[in-house]
């Protein structure tokens, strides 16, 4: 009811990346996560096949990706709406510079997935059944080092080097501009985008970087490096990322609080005012 009443509101540009962001969580959280969690009340894959492996990990490392992508495209975009707003009142410059970049953000791993997975196949024997996402076993992983290694490290590693890289940047642009400029409402203004964004992408550098780290490891050299705590736990510390986004977003975002205490105010004057039924008691004389 809230995103319907205040519709416009979410079309603003600071808010529409997020809210994108925010349905890809929504379909990770419906879709994604009930199959690690059914994998791990049964402790085996069901159905055990090829075919629910190969679109399972399509399914998973496309919508991984693509959260990753949208982050750090927000990242990087954040530092335009703070510092040079004005840019996307033109219709051209708001097409070129944030929609079409988060256009690419939906598009890019549908594709690159589906040929990396969907069309990369092989004889199908190499899934493991009794491990999550069917072991990781995509025949790409397993045989193609080149383009295993360009997934982890454009797909996976850049996104949060940019993030990173990008949110660092944020905090000592913002901070200078502060100091140099020391207006109040503009100070309010660009504090409440960067603690949203700040927020957020810190939820996404928990959550991905002993994954990454280890992985990093493992190509230059030691490939079972600290293995079977991959697998079992910082693979799933990824799952964190779309447990708490929501929360994390909505607690940070002021026309929701208000809208929730108006309603809870709306909600106690109707108990105040709501008429009293009294009961007369009529006695013979």
């Amino acid at each position: 009811m809230f995103f319907i009443k205040h519709r416009i509101d979410l079309r603003a540009p600071h808010n529409q990346a997020l809210f994108i962001l925010l349905l890809v969580n929504f379909i990770q959280l419906s879709f994604a996560l009930p199959l690690p969690l059914h994998f791990y009340h049964h402790s085996y894959v069901d159905p055990a096949t090829p075919t629910f492996c190969t679109w399972w990990t399509f399914f998973e490392f496309t919508l991984y990706v693509t959260s990753e992508y949208l982050m750090a495209t927000i990242s990087v975009q954040r530092h335009m709406l703070i510092f040079h707003g004005h840019i996307l009142r033109i219709p051209w410059m708001r097409n070129v510079l944030h929609n079409l970049p988060l256009l690419l953000c939906l598009i890019y791993p549908v594709t690159f997935y589906f040929f990396a997975i969907i069309l990369y196949s092989c004889d199908g024997t190499q899934w493991d059944y009794t491990s999550n996402l069917c072991g990781f076993a995509d025949c790409y992983l397993l045989f193609n080092k080149v383009l295993g290694t360009f997934d982890w490290a454009f797909n996976n590693g850049l996104p949060m080097v940019v993030n990173a890289l990008a949110n660092l940047a944020l905090i000592m642009r913002v901070v200078r501009q502060k100091r140099r400029f020391q207006q109040a409402l503009t100070w309010r203004q660009q504090r409440r985008m960067t603690v949203q964004l700040l927020a957020i992408s810190s939820l996404y550098i928990i959550a991905w970087t002993p994954c990454l780290t280890v992985g990093l490891v493992q190509i230059l050299g030691y490939p079972t490096f600290l293995a079977q705590i991959q697998t079992d736990f910082f693979l799933d510390l990824i799952y964190v990322v779309c447990l708490f986004l929501p929360w994390v977003y909505l607690s940070l975002l002021p026309e929701l609080t208000k809208w929730i205490k108006e309603l809870f105010h709306y909600q106690q004057e109707r108990n105040l005012v709501a008429p009293i039924r009294t009961t007369q008691f009529q006695t013979r004389p």
